[in-house]
């Protein structure tokens, strides 16, 4: 884990989407955060020691889901796949699929494995894991405030975690989209999907991946802007994107979710920034979704 020294900063952006505003002062307290997303490899370690089943691994109750397709009611998680051209961007479900048997074992679903991947950030994880994950390691998820003081590692108001320049003298500094989301990616950075965690450069407080790769949980629960701004990235409704489902969702509580993904592109998501921010319901499950813990003193 990393020290972040804690102090007041200035939360939030008033030069991008509207659930950032208004730019606000804002006090944490030190503590120690993870020095990256929690991995596949310190998750199976969790997983053989208490036996935890993810909320991907089962079935969801149909009392919570009452006009969803009895079909989709079966373990599983939102995999995400290429369009074969450009398509609405008001639509997630032209790129994102709920895929039966999809969890953090088999990421794109049956057939799928970890292989070779246990230093990439853990993915399919649903609120309820990750606040299991971190008992089990005797520490805690993060406050929305906590990580972006921490994401911003020290720099006040800057656009990136690294600084206002996308990437510094060509580098590029985390892994994003580049191209036309969601059917062309260009691969500068080397990535189509998760990257191992520390593949581009720490931030000033020593952290890496606050930008892209997975989004992360924080504890804190979302709040509807008042101008009702829409978030875009991430799938809005609890493991289906069907009509049905998606209409009872809106009982579903939701947290906040930080640091944008792999599948951020400017285009459509320029969500990996510290200020950027979205609610994700606290039972869905995606490939590009993670979390890392925190110590308070």
């Amino acid at each position: 884990m990393v020290r972040v020294p804690g102090g007041t900063f200035l939360m939030g952006s008033e030069d991008f989407y509207a659930e950032e505003r208004p730019v606000r002062e804002t006090a944490v307290e030190p503590f120690w955060m993870d020095e990256h997303p929690v991995t596949i490899a310190e998750f199976q370690r969790f997983v053989r020691a208490t036996g935890h089943t993810t909320v991907a691994e089962e079935a969801p109750d149909p009392a919570a889901y009452p006009d969803a397709d009895p079909a989709l009611l079966v373990p599983g998680s939102l995999v995400f796949r290429y369009t074969d051209g450009p398509v609405d961007l008001r639509d997630v479900r032209n790129w994102w699929s709920y895929i039966p048997g999809a969890e953090w074992r088999n990421p794109e679903g049956p057939g799928s494995a970890i292989r070779g991947l246990a230093r990439h950030p853990v993915t399919h994880i649903a609120y309820a894991d990750a606040e299991a994950y971190a008992a089990w390691a005797g520490k805690a998820l993060p406050t929305e405030a906590e990580w972006e003081f921490a994401a911003r590692g020290g720099l006040e108001q800057a656009r990136f975690t690294w600084g206002d320049e996308f990437a510094p003298n060509g580098a590029m500094m985390a892994n994003t989209w580049q191209g036309e989301f969601p059917w062309q990616n260009l691969l500068d950075d080397g990535y189509a999907g998760t990257s191992p965690v520390g593949t581009f450069p720490a931030n000033g407080y020593g952290l890496y991946d606050m930008a892209g790769n997975v989004w992360e949980w924080t504890v804190d629960a979302w709040a509807v802007p008042a101008d009702g701004a829409h978030a875009c990235c991430a799938p809005e409704v609890p493991r289906t994107i069907e009509e049905g489902a998606s209409r009872a969702a809106h009982g579903i509580p939701r947290n906040v979710i930080k640091g944008g993904s792999h599948l951020c592109a400017p285009n459509y998501c320029l969500r990996y920034r510290p200020a950027a921010r979205q609610g994700e319901t606290v039972d869905t499950s995606t490939g590009h979704l993670g979390f890392r813990c925190v110590v308070r003193d």
